[in-house]
């Protein structure tokens, strides 16, 4: 039996839609702005987002959202991480609305699928911190007792400075906490993840190949030596291989492939920032260059929402 992991005509003009939208935005300003503590241009990219029903792809219909296949969600997050999107784009858009899928968690959920509230999450012992906390309208803290609501504190460095990275506990004396699918939120996080590092991917392997084309030495442009002609094959065949690997996870989100998927879509990731900063040189690492942005981002990825130690180890026990 073969499996078409081929994308239909209307998901690819989803991400089409989302390319464009991005693509005429300034995403490097906004990650910029989200780092140093201003997240209105950032905001607006959310807003931009919701208008084409990202945010409201993983709520259920019945809360006002979508109720997509994890597979459309794939398509879009893919191009989030693309374009470098900032804030806790797995945590509201892909794993609180199914920690919110309760009908005492009905208006959340909706202002979920709006774009009106941003989520993030905590999920000990493989997410033990609440990106972006502080931007957050809601921050959950999930765990063997259930789903409650979380107060931030302390901050915590990150190699990615437009991920504001936080302790996070329970709300008040009397902790109200309700029941939601946590291991099925916890795939959903992990999956999202691995799909905006295949985009990360795909973004750097471009820049790389475009500075390719243009810089030169001893009167020639580098694209024109085999070994930066096989460094950037290498890249393209690493996030093609893990694309599918991603998609098979969205499919059938059963621990061994979501895990796999991660584990490959790091690899291509970690690949990809390695080939482009060899390609652009020590200028591609310096604050002014955009490069530095995805490069910072697929660093914090990789081992956001598990660790690859984690997630090969997930793999091997199910083997």
């Amino acid at each position: 039996m073969t499996v078409d992991f081929a994308l239909d005509q209307q998901q690819r003009d989803f991400a089409a839609s989302i390319d464009a939208a991005l693509g005429a935005a300034d995403l490097p300003g906004a990650v910029r702005a989200w780092s140093a503590g201003d997240a209105a241009p950032g905001r607006k990219v959310w807003q931009q987002l919701a208008n084409l029903g990202v945010t409201a792809l993983n709520v259920p219909e019945k809360f006002d959202g979508l109720g997509a296949d994890p597979v459309d969600l794939v398509v879009a997050l893919e191009r989030l991480g693309r374009w470098c999107v900032p804030g806790p784009v797995t945590e509201s858009i892909a794993v609180a609305p199914v920690l919110l899928a309760n009908d005492d968690q009905a208006e959340r959920c909706a202002g979920l699928a709006s774009g009106e509230l941003i989520a993030t999450v905590a999920l000990p012992p493989q997410v033990p911190r609440a990106v972006d906390a502080d931007t957050a309208g809601l921050v959950l803290l999930a765990g063997d007792a259930g789903v409650a609501e979380g107060t931030p504190g302390r901050r915590h460095a990150s190699v990615d400075p437009s991920r504001h990275v936080y302790d996070v506990t329970a709300t008040g004396p009397n902790v109200q906490t309700w029941h939601a699918d946590i291991k099925r939120a916890y795939e959903f996080g992990v999956l999202a993840t691995a799909a905006q590092l295949v985009g990360a991917a795909e973004a750097l392997l471009s820049a790389a190949v475009d500075y390719a084309k243009q810089r030169t030495q001893f009167g020639r442009v580098i694209g024109s030596y085999q070994a930066i002609k096989h460094k950037l094959a290498d890249v393209h065949i690493a996030v093609e291989l893990a694309r599918p690997l991603v998609y098979g996870a969205a499919l059938s989100l059963q621990p061994r492939d979501v895990s796999a998927a991660k584990v490959a879509a790091g690899e291509a990731g970690l690949l990809a920032a390695r080939s482009a900063l060899q390609t652009h040189g020590a200028i591609g690492f310096t604050q002014e260059h955009d490069l530095s942005l995805w490069l910072l981002k697929v660093q914090a990825l990789r081992s956001a929402w598990g660790t690859p130690e984690v997630h090969r180890q997930r793999v091997l026990e199910a083997l």
